[in-house]
């Protein structure tokens, strides 16, 4: 038995953030100094490595669970499926619903039951629960239904990765032009044909790793040392997705049965564009093989990075011919694979 989407579906804000937005931030280094260059050079140099000239936030009055709903709602409706029939909802974020303009956040109830109840499921044996996994939570939570299913649990799952990084962001990290809002969904049921997932791999990394991503202080001493902000240490995140991810995704591959041309397209979380290509290139020279034309669509340089969102959004945007020069077929090889806070890595071989 196999797993398969049967539906997919993404929300993207309609609030466009452009690079020149960021012009009159006070960007300050983690010791509270100032930068001694002006801030175009801070983000000419920031979209040469990230590739990022655009992202998108949240309308103010919603919060991630909303997000997520909208995206579920088009998941069901693309599945064609009554939502009273979904066994579990699998909801992956990483600071549940923060309103705007607020340091708490709120995780009760779950998120995943949120959208059960904006759903209108009445069925209590749909069970929702939330999982915290940083930005491979989307692709775990699909693993969990994978699980689910092939153990005859499940029949049907929802899995959704939402996230509103926006509203966690320190103003004075340059790091912070990196993060964005956004939702995807996807219901997950058993294949009766030769389509589905095929292999996986995933792993956490924690003696050394555990904190380079984490919950910081500003970096501008005047303000509450007791508010915290998204922050990473990128350099050691860049050096471990170089010396994690490839090995990891050829792992997955080989437990396909599958070779490296076989691959038709390589959907990866959209977190750095020069981190992505340098994790694709080192995946292919561990085959002995260049990396193929177009094998790596992206969505970074108009989204973001909207974390536990970038995956499915990408695969629906795939889907729907919305990437420039990116086109999929019935029966192609996908490989997805994703790296973030834990730390984790993660990957699964699909044929579309």
């Amino acid at each position: 038995m196999k797993i398969k989407i049967t539906g997919i579906g993404s929300y993207i804000p309609e609030k466009k953030i452009s690079n020149a937005d960021f012009s009159n931030h006070v960007f300050l280094n983690e010791d509270g100094t100032a930068f001694g260059y002006p801030n175009d050079v801070v983000i000419n140099k920031f979209k040469g490595i990230t590739g990022i000239e655009k992202r998108r936030y949240a309308e103010d009055h919603y919060s991630s669970s909303d997000l997520a709903f909208f995206a579920s709602q088009k998941a069901i409706e693309n599945a064609k499926i009554d939502p009273e029939t979904i066994d579990y909802i699998i909801f992956a974020h990483n600071f549940g619903d923060v309103k705007k303009g607020s340091i708490q956040s709120d995780m009760i109830p779950s998120l995943a039951t949120r959208v059960k109840h904006k759903l209108q499921i009445k069925n209590p044996k749909c069970v929702a629960y939330d999982i915290l996994f940083g930005c491979p939570g989307w692709i775990e939570g699909v693993l969990q239904a994978n699980a689910f299913i092939k153990s005859g649990m499940a029949k049907r799952c929802l899995v959704i990765g939402s996230e509103t990084l926006s509203r966690v962001v320190d103003d004075h990290d340059r790091d912070s032009m990196i993060y964005s809002d956004g939702a995807g969904a996807s219901i997950i049921e058993a294949s009766d044909d030769e389509s589905g997932l095929l292999s996986y791999e995933s792993g956490t990394y924690a003696m050394d790793e555990a904190n380079f991503l984490y919950f910081g202080k500003s970096y501008n001493p005047e303000l509450d040392p007791d508010t915290r902000y998204i922050k990473m240490h990128g350099r050691k995140i860049y050096e471990f997705a170089l010396n994690t991810v490839p090995a990891a995704m050829k792992n997955c591959l080989e437990k396909s049965g599958l070779g490296i041309d076989d691959v038709k397209k390589i959907l990866i979380h959209q977190a750095n564009e020069k981190m992505d290509e340098a994790i694709i290139h080192r995946f292919y020279k561990l085959h002995g093989k260049p990396v193929p034309k177009d094998i790596m669509p992206m969505s970074i340089h108009e989204l973001g990075n909207s974390s536990v969102a970038t995956v499915p959004t990408l695969f629906d945007l795939l889907i729907r011919n919305e990437i420039k020069d990116q086109t999929i077929s019935k029966g192609d090889i996908l490989l997805f694979a994703s790296v973030g806070a834990g730390m984790n890595v993660n990957a699964f071989i699909y044929r579309y």
